[in-house]
């Protein structure tokens, strides 16, 4: 499995942005795909996540009603939409595949994408 994360860039506080995660490989659709973070001097955070289905999505508190996860199976993308942006939000952002569970929002994701910074200014 194969993972692509972009669509960062520098906004301004209040701004929306997208990402996207476009996955690639034979199995894929058999993992639940996940939005992570890290802040400088952060630990690892769980934003979100989807199976290819839809019947499995999980957000974390901290973005709840800011960040959605979606998905497009046709183009094999998951995508995390962000909005009402904050200074705090600024961070590397990354896609992760694996097995959804408490190891999988730890951080424990099979696979990983190469991040993407999102820098949001005030």
């Amino acid at each position: 499995v194969q993972l692509q994360a972009f669509g960062g860039g520098l906004v301004q506080a209040g701004d929306s942005l997208r990402l996207s995660c476009a996955a690639s490989g034979r199995t894929f659709h058999a993992y639940d795909v996940g939005w992570f973070r890290q802040a400088p001097g952060k630990e690892r955070e769980f934003l979100a996540s989807s199976n290819w289905s839809g019947s499995r999505i999980d957000h974390a508190d901290s973005v709840e009603g800011r960040f959605t996860i979606s998905k497009d199976v046709a183009k094999a993308t998951m995508y995390l939409q962000m909005n009402r942006l904050k200074d705090e939000d600024t961070a590397v952002y990354y896609c992760a595949a694996g097995a959804y569970g408490r190891r999988f929002k730890d951080g424990h994701a099979r696979y990983w994408g190469q991040g993407t910074l999102v820098t949001v200014s005030s």
